[in-house]
């Protein structure tokens, strides 16, 4: 079987269920693990074209192309005819995440190979882990695929085994967009309650969605983790006046206490793959140290 995958989390999951070698095409976010870089990309983005652009003018210009019904992205027809694949894994989570599923599927009908399509579509932590089945059931890989979710479920078992022996679950504020501000949604929320604390501005298994600085503020976040959505630590540490420029950015509980983190938000908490699970430990090690901090992955989160 060929596999073509375009969008990150199913790349990790491809190679999770041991199928690296069937991995015949990438899109241009997908960097994990680091042997997908050398696949051959088959999707890029049109943002960029014209040079890096700021978290304003990303969300100017994906509202631009939404409302004028414009694609996002831009696929190679030639390499994807050339590589013939016989699966292609999507979304239709979101369609500022990756291509959608229609356009998919009307290049894959007009390929020689006919590739079957196999669209992803999570909204929770549990639709997360039982992607990672219809991605083993698609390949022939079912076994694998449920002992990775077995494997998942234990770690998180572990989690919440730890933070049950603390008293204090706090205020938690997942800022998964700098300018315009936005609020985690999806399956962040539910992450930050397995890691004991409490999302006071997203919404568990329902979008994202834009927020003002007064809402952040009247919720008063006792720790407040910068996750822009497919920005790096460093990209996101170079547009933190963004945010600290904010009249009521000095009065937020978080930044008095110091408890404000840059977190790895495309490995961990922005695409729905196996690596959720770092991301919960990576939480809770953040929000209860004194029980958790063992379990953080390495260079997931810096202090703001």
């Amino acid at each position: 079987m060929k596999i073509c995958s375009l969008l990150p989390s199913a790349t990790e999951i491809v190679f999770a269920l041991g199928l690296g070698d069937a991995l015949v095409g990438v899109s241009h976010e997908c960097e994990y693990p680091p042997l997908a870089r050398q696949k051959p990309t088959v999707i890029h983005s049109t943002l960029h074209q014209e040079g890096p652009l700021s978290s304003l003018g990303i969300d100017r210009a994906v509202q631009t192309s939404l409302r004028e019904h414009q694609s996002l992205y831009q696929v190679d027809e030639e390499l994807l005819r050339r590589l013939q694949p016989d699966l292609i894994i999507t979304q239709a989570l979101c369609d500022v995440c990756a291509v959608n599923t229609a356009e998919v599927a009307k290049l894959a009908h007009a390929l020689p190979s006919r590739p079957a399509v196999l669209s992803l579509h999570p909204h929770t932590l549990i639709e997360a882990l039982e992607d990672i089945r219809r991605v083993g059931d698609a390949t022939g890989h079912r076994v694998q695929a449920d002992v990775l979710v077995s494997a998942l479920h234990q770690r998180l078992d572990r989690v919440r085994a730890l933070v049950a022996k603390t008293a204090h679950r706090p205020r938690v504020f997942c800022l998964e967009w700098l300018e315009p501000p936005m609020a985690s949604g999806h399956w962040v929320p539910e992450m930050v309650e397995i890691a004991g604390g409490r999302e006071i501005l997203g919404r568990a298994g329902a979008p994202s969605r834009y927020v003002t600085w007064q809402e952040i503020a009247d919720a008063r976040p006792e720790i407040l983790g910068l996750m822009p959505c497919g920005f790096s630590m460093a990209r996101t540490r170079q547009e933190l006046s963004v945010v600290t420029a904010q009249p009521l950015w000095h009065e937020l509980p978080a930044v008095r206490s110091g408890r404000v983190y840059l977190v790895n938000g495309p490995a961990y908490f922005n695409s729905s793959g196996p690596r959720l699970a770092d991301g919960i430990e990576l939480l809770a090690g953040l929000l209860h140290p004194d029980v958790c901090e063992a379990l953080m992955p390495c260079g997931g989160a810096q202090v703001w």
